[in-house]
Order: C-alpha cells, then structure tokens, then sequence
C-alpha cells in the first residue's frame, strides 16, 4: 500500500501558479536514501534479547550449527545449515517447518505458521514450506527455546566515506606560502638580534696606545708594599712546678734474697723453647719440694703464697733438714740426703704425703670437691595453628616435641650460657602425615646448632593424615633460662 507523504497534501506548501510545493526536492532526497528496506531480525533467548542484526545488503539469512552460518545456534530439529529468509530477485521469502511454531503478518491478515502450512504457501519438499513477505510483514519463529523475531525496517544511513586531510592530498608540492613567509622573517628578525648581541659592532673604539702607557705609568707609580708582619710568637709562660705526687713506699728488699744472675746474650740466643720449658718445670718443682720439706709451715709457705717466690736462704733451710727429697737416676732435684724420695703429686709413698712432719694424723685432702652445674634452660612451646587442612592430633604431638626442645636448648646452654629467645617453626605435613619440610626463623641469640636440632626434632615427628592432603601448622616456642 503507497502512502502519500502530509507535505504533498497540504495545499498550503504549494506555490500558486506552478502547482509544484518546495516540498518536492525534500521527498527526492528521502526517497533516494531510502530505497528498499531491509531484514531486521533479533535472536531472543530466556526472555532476553542476546543478538539483533540489520541485514544491509538483502541477502539470504541462514541459521544452523555451523559456524558458516549467519546465526549460529544449537537446534537438534534443523539441519547444521538451513536458510530461514531467502531471496529471490526484489523479494524475500519465509522457509520454516512444522517443527517451527509462530506468526506472520501478512498483507492477507495474521496467520499462524501451523495455519500457512495447509493453506498460503507452497510445499518446498522435506516438510519444508515457503510464504512470501512484503515489505509490511513482521512476525516470529520459535524454534525450541529460540525465538526469531523479524521486521523490515529502512536501511540505515550510508556512513561517510573517510578522507584524507586536503595538507596530505595536496602532496609536498603545495606551500602555504603565508605561513613560510612569517617563519622566514621570523627567524632572520631572530638571526639578526643574536648577531648583534655577539659582535663588536656597538663597542666604543679602544686606543690601545692610550690604555697601555696609562696603565704603564700606573704601575711605576704603585707604593712599595707593606712589610709583612710575622705574629709574634708568645713566650712560654713559667710553668709552677707541679707537686709531686707522694711515691709509693718502695718496698725493702727482702733479707738475705739474692736475685740469679741475668744469663748473657749469647747464652740466652742459644736457650730454645723446649730448654726455657724445662727449666720453668725445674723450678715449679723446686718451689713444690720447698712447700712439702717445711710441712706446710714457715717462712717458705708464707713467702711463696706472699709473693710467688722462695728465698734463696729458705731453700738453704730446706737442704740441710732431713725432710729434704733426693732421687738418685731422675735428675731431679736433690735438697741432702736423708728420707723421702723425688717429689710426685698425688703420689703414695715418697711423695708430698710423706715428707716432713706435717703434724695432721689422716692422710685426707685439704677439702672435698663439688661438682658446679652449669645452667638450665627451659622451652615453653605456643598454640600450634593448623592451615590449608585439619589435623585431629596437631596440639597433641607438638606438645610431646617440647622435652626433645628443652634438651636442644640445655645443649646449647652448656657451650653458652647467655642464649634466650624464640623460635617460629612452620611444617609442612603431607599426605602420610609425615613432615615434609620444616622452617624456622629465630629471634635472639639462638645459635644455629640450637637451630638445627630444634628443626631436627620437628622433622622427626609424625602427625594424622590431614584432611585435605596437606596442612601447614605454626608452632611457637620460646627459650628461657631458668
């Protein structure tokens, strides 16, 4: 059906005389833009609309599986491709089937698809039907879950055809000669102005003559220059004689000591290590023999325990009492004859026990010996915290990790008395419930052997298999001294 546009009715736009409006150029261009319509179809699904397409071109609309097609869709009912609007010359042409269910509008009236089937269309064959449709008909097909629906519409707009800017048309050929020329005068105006400021045009002219016997006579008539002045170094100030500090009271050389004589320098090159070693052993037992002949007692004990030397006459002393040592064949020391044999600590017999009259009535020590403790530390371990899985027995065993610790810790305590701090192990149990891997970070003065054992004995546990296949647990334990 033509419709006839308002502007050719309406008597009012139409010039008197010619009986053509100014109406007329206007409906040209609409219909020069307008030309046949074309399919516009959208794809619902789920009550929404998930595809629309405007076919510019008028050509046929396929619909299938196959990727080829236009709308590509799962139906088990048509073929992987199937031609849902086709064309023919300036018409299109509607195909469905009796698995197809929806309506048409059409220049007839609105027909169900069902309806059109026995009645309206042509049979294409393979239960395949064909309407034709104007451009007037919109309807819908259902296809499953699938509706199509469909409409002609009025083709879009042509979009402009892009163009390059007319600079880059033009070619490098083309000048725009205005804007050279202000960029030539331009830069000579600049070219110019640095010129001027660099050159000596605009300086006065120098007499050199003039300057140089000016600055001649100048020089000759310069004032002889200062002396120059030394400072004065101050005399040193009488310095008051300090008082001086009382000297300690020297003390009165011992009686009757008589000190060895210094060995001369070549005697002393020729000494070596093993002859001073031996000599220094000589006499430690010298000062020991002295100590056992005189009980304990006298002037030798108190000057050995005063000072850390015996007197020349206190030996004499010794040698000519019958507690005297002598051991013939040892080459040891020989204070006279007499009882007693070569002194030998802690010997029975002949030793320290044995010589002179010490006057005590039991062979006992001089006082009993106890054994000094070392220190003792203990290890307090935290709230184990179990990630990544659940491990039914995780306080339980980290619990009996605590002795092994606390003996990890005393270790250390023996070699260094002074460590405390704490240690963060992180294990990794895995399936089995054995330990994987354990991490330790410390803070204090936890030496690495601490470490290691404290990491030795976590590796050596054995926890429930995780439910989950692996777990990570945090353990704390702190090191404190008690």
């Amino acid at each position: 059906m033509t419709q006839q546009s308002p502007l050719t009715n309406n008597p009012s736009t139409s010039p008197p005389g010619n009986g053509r409006g100014s109406a007329a150029p206007l409906l040209a261009v609409q219909a020069a833009s307008t030309g046949p319509k074309v399919l516009r179809i959208g794809l619902i699904q789920a009550g929404r609309i998930v595809e629309e397409r405007i076919v510019k071109q008028r050509t046929s609309v396929t619909i299938g599986s196959s990727e080829k097609n236009l709308f590509v869709i799962a139906a088990n009912e048509l073929p992987p491709t199937f031609t849902l609007f086709e064309i023919a010359g300036a018409e299109y042409y509607l195909n469905f089937t009796p698995a197809m269910r929806g309506r048409v509008a059409l220049p007839s009236g609105v027909s169900e698809l069902a309806s059109l089937a026995g009645n309206g269309s042509r049979s294409l064959g393979d239960g395949v039907h064909q309407v034709t449709l104007g451009e007037e008909s919109r309807g819908k097909v259902v296809i499953g879950d699938l509706t199509f629906l469909f409409q002609f519409v009025a083709p879009p707009p042509l979009s402009p055809r892009p163009q390059l800017p007319v600079s880059v048309t033009r070619g490098a050929s083309a000048v725009d000669w205005p804007t050279t020329v202000i960029a030539a005068f331009s830069f000579l105006i600049h070219f110019c102005a640095i010129g001027a400021m660099y050159s000596d045009w605009l300086d006065p002219v120098v007499d050199y003559d003039v300057n140089v016997n000016a600055l001649v006579e100048t020089i000759k008539n310069l004032p002889a220059p200062p002396p120059v002045e030394e400072p004065e170094e101050p005399a040193p100030a009488e310095q008051k004689p300090e008082k001086e500090a009382p000297k300690a009271a020297e003390p009165a050389p011992k009686p009757a000591e008589r000190l060895p004589p210094a060995p001369a320098q070549g005697a002393r090159e020729h000494f070596s290590k093993a002859q001073a070693a031996a000599l220094a052993n000589e006499l430690e037992s010298l000062e020991m023999a002295t100590l056992a002949a005189l009980s304990g007692v006298g002037p030798a004990t108190a000057n050995v325990l005063r000072g850390g030397e015996v007197p020349t006459s206190t030996l004499d002393a010794a040698a000519a009492s019958e507690a005297g040592v002598s051991g013939a064949g040892t080459g040891g020391l020989k204070l006279g004859g007499g009882g007693g044999g070569t002194i030998r600590p802690g010997a029975v017999g002949g030793g320290l026990a044995s010589i002179g009259a010490s006057g005590k009535t039991s062979g006992g020590g001089s006082g009993t010996v106890a054994a000094v403790k070392g220190p003792r530390g203990n290890a307090s371990v935290g709230d184990a915290t179990v990630a990544g899985g659940t491990v039914s027995d995780a306080s339980r065993v980290v619990a009996q990790m605590r002795a092994g610790f606390r003996a990890c810790y005393n270790r250390g305590l023996a070699d260094n008395p002074d460590i405390e701090g704490k240690i963060a192990l992180t294990i990794k149990v895995g399936p089995t419930g054995q330990v994987a891997s354990v991490v330790a970070s410390k803070t204090g003065n936890i030496p690495p052997d601490v470490l290691e054992c404290v990491k030795a004995r976590a590796i050596s546990a054995t926890f429930t298999p995780p439910q989950g296949g692996a777990a990570v647990i945090q353990v704390p334990v702190s090191f404190v001294k008690q």
